[in-house]
C-alpha cells in the first residue's frame, strides 16, 4: 500500500474528511469531525510509512502480541491506538484495510444515535 491507496481508501468512506491540524506532515483522516488514522507524510517518503489506527482494547493487544509490526500507538493513547507498521513488509494489504475499518467502525460506534444512522 502506498500513501495514495491509503488516502484513497480512507476517503472512499462515508462522511470522511481530511484535515493537517497539528502540522503539515500530519495527514489525519477524521470521520464526523472525529480522527480515525493518521500518518507522517515524511516518514512515507523515507521508506518508513506507518498509520496510527484506532482499535478496541484487547483486540489491540492480540494484534501486538501476534504481529511485530503492530505496536502502541505512537504518541496516541497506548490502549486504544495502534501504530500500523506498513513498511516491514510483514502485513498483508488485507489486514492493513481491516485495521483501517476497524478503526473507521470504532469510531462510528461511538458516535450519536442520529448520527450514525446518517452513515448507514
Amino acid at each position: 500500500m502506498n500513501i495514495e491507496d491509503y488516502r484513497n481508501y480512507c476517503m472512499n468512506k462515508k462522511e470522511v474528511t481530511e484535515h493537517f491540524p497539528f502540522d503539515n506532515d500530519t495527514l489525519v483522516f477524521k470521520v464526523c469531525n472525529k480522527m480515525f488514522a493518521l500518518a507522517s507524510l515524511k516518514r512515507w517518503e523515507n521508506g518508513e510509512a506507518f498509520i496510527n489506527l484506532k482499535c478496541d482494547p484487547e483486540y489491540a493487544q492480540e494484534l501486538r502480541a501476534e504481529y511485530d509490526s503492530i505496536k502502541a500507538g505512537y504518541h496516541m493513547h497506548k490502549q486504544q491506538w495502534n501504530s500500523v507498521y506498513i513498511h516491514t513488509g510483514e502485513l498483508s494489504p488485507q489486514l492493513i484495510t481491516d485495521l483501517i475499518d476497524h478503526s473507521y467502525n470504532m469510531v462510528v460506534k461511538g458516535l450519536p444515535k442520529k448520527v450514525r444512522e446518517k452513515l448507514q
